[in-house]
């Protein structure tokens, strides 16, 4: 029995063993530092690198045809303007693809439809009030464009073109009983760059083995459906931006976005932003002093074509220098009409709408390549599809 004043020994308690002191820890400001550092090496890297290029010699100078011929012919008759419109159909030899010619021809000539449709489109949406009729356009064009060009693997240029001359014709003020004829300046320039594209391939393909046709793309939705309907909402997104602002030639907004947001990578997008927005302040301090020089209608077509030119050479070997070409060229398209178009405004109306159009790409490519953006949109659009549709898509993966 334990006394009820008993209390047991303390018992000392054992020393323990010293441990080793722990690593320490890198600061998160030092982390940060290292990839920052590590993404402007990168970036500089991108800047200052020329890209090799296997594009004949010949194709600068059939495109400058393509584009400058429906210009010269526009001059010769007295009316620039309706050449300039022609030009835009002169673009279609851009998409020019590497493969047997009668792949080559068939190609053409839907993508001389597709311009002449995204034009007629593009006259008849700024009808519509409050610019609506416009962002709907843009939008649809690129996702339509975008699709497409997915699914048959036209190339990196995609619908860019096809919204180009939607979004130069939304703001033409053009009245309704014209629109058939503007609609057949496009196509006959469409057409000249087609007959172009038969003669560039006969030289070209002449004793030489044509690469096989690719067979078009697995029609995932994933690559197809999402990553178009992303670009297209983008786009009206900029465009929708561009209006509310009160931008002098919104125009331009889309066109940048949609440049921007075809980005195969995250990487490649925030690349493409960077070197876009550099390429196109140069190209405005360009187009300033050209823009400037007291030339006639002739003068400005041979500038045009010489711009064209220098743009095909360059752009596949560094885009950010090609942009600076590539700016006052657009730039010409539009205003080379006027024979003393006000340059101030003019750059300055071109730089933010670039600004803006590139922002809002960007952040498009983040919604392209995040894992958690891309869940939340997908079952967004499974919401809004019909579910046999649905279900059909899910069996399909």
């Amino acid at each position: 029995m334990v006394a009820p004043d008993y209390k047991p020994p303390e018992i000392p308690p054992e020393p323990l063993a010293p441990s080793s002191p722990a690593p320490p820890h890198e600061p998160v400001a030092n982390l940060v530092a290292g990839k920052a550092a590590a993404m402007l090496r990168h970036e500089w890297a991108q800047l200052t690198t020329l890209q090799r290029s296997d594009r004949p010699l010949e194709h600068p100078l059939f495109a400058a045809l393509a584009s400058g011929l429906p210009v010269a012919v526009g001059v010769w008759a007295g009316h620039m303007d309706w050449g300039l419109v022609g030009s835009l159909g002169g673009l279609v030899f851009l998409y020019t693809p590497n493969t047997p010619m009668y792949h080559r021809m068939v190609l053409l000539m839907a993508c001389a439809f597709g311009m002449a449709a995204s034009f007629a489109l593009g006259l008849v949406s700024h009808f519509l009030p409050w610019g609506v009729g416009r962002v709907l356009a843009l939008s649809g064009i690129a996702t339509l464009a975008t699709m497409l060009s997915r699914y048959y693997r036209i190339g990196p240029i995609g619908g860019l073109f096809f919204v180009m001359a939607a979004a130069i014709a939304a703001y033409a003020r053009i009245a309704p009983e014209q629109i058939p004829f503007y609609v057949g300046l496009i196509f006959l320039g469409a057409f000249s760059a087609t007959l172009l594209t038969f003669l560039y391939s006969a030289w070209r393909l002449w004793g030489h083995a044509s690469p096989p046709v690719e067979p078009p793309a697995p029609a995932t939705f994933e690559v197809v459906v999402l990553d178009s309907v992303i670009i297209g909402a983008s786009v009206g997104v900029a465009q929708a931006l561009a209006e509310a602002l009160k931008f002098d030639r919104p125009y331009w907004a889309s066109v940048a976005c949609l440049v921007v947001v075809q980005g195969a990578t995250f990487r490649a997008v925030w690349s493409k932003q960077i070197q876009r927005v550099l390429g196109t302040a140069g190209g405005l301090l360009l187009a300033g002093a050209l823009l400037a020089l007291p030339l006639g209608p002739w003068g400005r077509c041979a500038l045009m074509m010489a711009l064209t030119v220098v743009v095909e050479t360059l752009v596949v070997r560094h885009y950010a220098i090609g942009a600076v070409f590539f700016t006052p060229m657009s730039i010409l398209l539009v205003e080379a009409a006027k024979a003393h178009p006000d340059t101030g405004p003019l750059v300055q109306a071109r730089f933010f709408d670039t600004l803006l159009g590139s922002a809002i790409g960007a952040l498009g490519g983040v919604a392209i390549h995040h894992v958690g953006c891309r869940t939340l949109i997908r079952r967004a659009l499974e919401w809004l599809m019909p579910a046999r549709l649905v279900r059909l898509v899910r069996t399909q993966q």
